[in-house]
């Protein structure tokens, strides 16, 4: 009986000691959350100076891809020029 008279307390402490380990865990975990955090910030500025970049430059390397889209095909209208047989092509053999 003596021992069931103390369970209470004894669990109420259990339960207090928990609760101050519990806190001094997150008041632990506050500078690592907020350099965390910090970090995901720099990243995103980061992230954002290379999309700008990107943006600029998306303009110029289209331009570039329709130049060498037009040589290629100029390319191709000229070869296939030079391969058609025509009466007045020489013969060979």
């Amino acid at each position: 009986m003596f021992s069931a008279v103390l369970a209470g307390p004894r669990v109420t402490a259990h339960l207090v000691r928990r609760l101050f380990a519990a806190l001094l865990e997150a008041a632990e975990a506050v500078p690592r959350l907020a350099t965390a955090v910090e970090d995901v910030r720099k990243t995103l500025r980061q992230l954002e100076r290379l999309l700008a970049y990107v943006a600029e430059e998306l303009p110029e390397l289209a331009h570039q891809v329709e130049q060498i889209r037009a040589r290629v095909d100029g390319m191709e209208d000229r070869a296939a020029g030079e391969a058609r047989v025509t009466p007045a092509s020489r013969r060979s053999g």
